[in-house]
């Protein structure tokens, strides 16, 4: 039978990494397989916040599986946590199980739980680091980045006609997309942490802004930017669930109890948006998904808090006057002063395309 090699077993525990996908919040997604001579004796992966570790679940599973994880190989897609939290150290079971050697993708960026490679080396234990690392940062790009920023990846979620209107007018925008694509921005909603709005939007197209189009355990938190505090209570926004309300003032409309809201003004007495990203991250939202309109969109982009661009673009041609994508707050006199863009990858979608692009800083 042929045995896997150290890739190939690193991408397995990626995969496990990604069944986490929608529950981990706000822990990272952590997938870890145990193995000798490429075979593989037990697989773990890290579930929810304050349950046990990748590590830990993969070491039980060898066990149950009756496979002793003395002298093996254990891969793990994040370098095994070396400090008390919820759970025991992740180290401290590797090292009580007997594991050789441990090969992780990437380093813990999270100062309070790193250097576990550090201590398992100094305990004798063979240990690499960097093995699809790339692949590896990219399962967990909110987490690092908060951990690392204080603040969450910014994403937003743009569908638009070939010409890059996003509505008429007068405002019409449902369906300029079809199907599989409306589907898709729901997985992306689905492995967010919260979603951003403005109420522009609230008031044109009255949103839910909740996961439906796909099955998901968790709604993440919704997020509404609201200069004066004017969302209407019988917005479905407000329907039900967890609600945050930013504004510059004290809000003019009396919402139900489980809407929160945070004052953030400006210098100009508009809503400082740098503050908000920081507030969020207080929150420990990892990842921030943006559905909002013109101004917001630009209004983000022009703070230089956007990590990423999800454009979806609809085979048709919507014309002038219709609606942008970014309505910058400052118009651009210079094209060397363009957001420069990074395609991260381009998908059919039904009869759609998805863009998947990055703000090159």
């Amino acid at each position: 039978m042929k045995q896997a090699s150290d890739r190939e077993l690193m991408a397995r525990a990626l995969e496990l990494a990604a069944r986490g996908m929608l529950t981990t919040t706000p822990n990272p997604r952590v997938g870890c397989v145990i193995a000798r001579d490429g075979s593989i004796l037990g697989e773990g992966w890290h579930e929810r916040a304050g349950e046990a570790h990748a590590e830990t679940r993969a070491l039980a599973d060898a066990i149950a599986r009756g496979n002793d994880p003395r002298g093996a190989t254990a891969y793990v897609t994040l370098e095994p946590c070396n400090h008390h939290a919820r759970t025991p150290p992740c180290t401290d079971a590797l090292l009580a199980s007997g594991i050789a050697r441990v090969v992780a993708a990437m380093r813990d960026p999270y100062r309070a739980a790193g250097h576990g490679a550090d201590r398992l080396a100094a305990a004798g234990v063979a240990v690499e680091v960097g093995l699809l690392e790339d692949a590896a940062r990219e399962l967990n790009a909110g987490w690092i980045k908060r951990v690392e920023t204080g603040r969450p990846w910014v994403r937003v979620k743009v569908a638009a006609s070939l010409d890059g209107r996003t509505a008429l007018d007068n405002g019409t925008s449902q369906w300029i997309t079809g199907p599989a694509a409306r589907a898709d921005g729901h997985r992306w909603r689905a492995r967010s942490c919260a979603i951003l709005t403005g109420i522009g939007t609230v008031r044109q197209d009255d949103p839910q802004l909740t996961v439906r189009e796909v099955a998901t355990p968790r709604q993440p938190l919704r997020v509404i930017v609201d200069r004066y505090g004017e969302t209407p209570p019988q917005a479905r926004v407000l329907a039900a669930g967890e609600v945050l309300v930013f504004t510059a003032t004290p809000p003019r409309i009396k919402w139900p109890p489980h809407v929160q809201t945070r004052a953030l003004p400006d210098p100009n007495g508009r809503i400082d948006l740098v503050a908000m990203l920081d507030a969020l991250g207080e929150r420990e939202v990892n990842e921030l998904h943006v559905e909002a309109g013109a101004k917001l969109n630009g209004a983000l982009l022009a703070a230089g808090v956007v990590d990423e661009l999800l454009i979806y673009l609809a085979p048709c041609v919507l014309g002038d006057p219709g609606r942008g994508m970014f309505d910058l707050p400052v118009a651009l006199t210079r094209l060397e002063d363009r957001f420069a863009l990074r395609v991260h990858s381009v998908e059919p979608l039904g009869d759609d395309w998805r863009i998947m692009a990055r703000i090159e800083r």
